[in-house]
């Protein structure tokens, strides 16, 4: 039984850093960011600095990365305390296999052993299953459309390439239409006032750079701007 749970618990630990890294993409990292970020919160690794303001600078993150730690040490103590009790009933495993399988009894120790190589076994094939690349898009998507569709966590338009001190870095916004500046050129959107600055426009898959002050902001352009990620998240984002 200790072990079938202890099986159970850590199926579900992928599960939960998988659905951490979407909640984290839907907030705006890229996908390998995400992912690692989920596995660092889970894990309790922590990750540097400049990726910290990451998590910190953003209310939405702040509370995935809590969930994601929390779970995490619930999932760790409860993986350990599994552990320990499948290599030690070692009497109820033997009395077991002695009754159903065996004319003999097994020495205590080579229970354990088949206990621990079952473990390592079952470890190595959820960790294939989950690293597969078919299952993992497959358990990915899958997930992905049930968090937007129960809106567990809402998805924004925003994406942050580079991140450099003091909250500030460069990002790659699309244009909504809701967002503060559509229709506006740069001069007139306020954004040198506010330290953003935009370094290209990308519309039509096509890429603007350095854009001139009277190039007008239309809507599905994607704007990579340098500046503090939070002033770029309240100035180009779609309002709340």
């Amino acid at each position: 039984m200790n072990l079938v749970l202890f099986i159970v618990v850590l199926v579900i630990s992928f599960i939960v850093v998988r659905i951490g890294a979407i909640a984290f993409q839907l907030t705006g990292l890229e996908w390998s960011q995400a992912k690692f970020q989920a596995l660092s919160c889970f894990t309790s690794t922590g990750f540097t600095t400049k990726e910290a303001e990451l998590i910190t600078g953003d209310k939405q993150r702040r509370r995935i990365a809590s969930a994601l730690i929390v779970l995490g040490h619930a999932g760790l103590v409860t993986m350990i305390a599994t552990l320990a009790n499948s290599l030690r009933a070692h009497e109820v495993i033997e009395s077991r296999l002695s009754k159903q399988i065996l004319p003999f009894h097994l020495p205590p120790l080579l229970v354990q052993l088949i206990n621990l190589l079952i473990i390592i076994a079952a470890v190595y094939a959820i960790y294939k299953i989950f690293t597969n690349t078919k299952f993992a898009k497959k358990l990915t998507n899958t997930l992905r459309r049930k968090i937007i569709k129960k809106e567990i966590f809402r998805p924004v338009s925003f994406e942050e390439l580079l991140l450099a001190t003091g909250g500030y870095g460069v990002s790659r916004v699309a244009v909504s239409a809701g967002s503060p500046v559509l229709n506006k050129t740069l001069s007139r959107s306020d954004l040198r006032e506010h330290d953003i600055t935009v370094l290209a426009i990308v519309r039509n898959s096509e890429t603007i750079p350095n854009p001139g002050a009277n190039m007008k902001i239309l809507l599905s352009d994607e704007l990579i701007c340098f500046g503090k990620l939070e002033n770029i998240r309240n100035r180009i984002c779609m309002n709340p």
